[in-house]
């Protein structure tokens, strides 16, 4: 079975920087795409970023080159620079994978992490 374990969260003073990790494990040899998607209280699950396992990026407009987003095939590990961080940034941050391929056949869907709690103070 597939698993993602994310690390990294924590309290950081608004401008300050935090680095997110998430490795996959569970037998695997690919993974088609690697993200993170974060979640406010009150507020809908929502695309920070996603990395292809070519490189390919893409990012949520309010990211505005504050976050990177890069991943390690060889680890199965996906990471996200997060700098300047904003109050408004708080949230609990998921990791995500989808067309995972292990050694026991493909799964297209979405699997998740239990997510990093990510606070920014004013």
């Amino acid at each position: 079975q597939v698993q993602l374990v994310e690390s990294g969260g924590g309290l950081v003073q608004a401008g300050g920087s935090l680095r997110l990790s998430c490795a996959a494990s569970g037998s695997i040899i690919s993974i088609t795409v690697m993200g993170w998607y974060r979640q406010a209280p009150g507020k809908q699950r929502e695309l920070v970023a996603h990395i292809t396992s070519g490189g390919s990026t893409n990012y949520a407009d309010f990211v505005e080159g504050r976050f990177t987003i890069s991943r390690d095939n060889a680890k199965n590990t996906v990471y996200l620079q997060m700098n300047n961080l904003k109050p408004e940034d708080t949230a609990v941050y998921y990791c995500d994978a989808r067309g995972v391929r292990t050694m026991y056949g493909y799964n297209g869907m979405d699997v998740w992490g239990k997510g990093t709690r990510v606070t920014v103070s004013s």
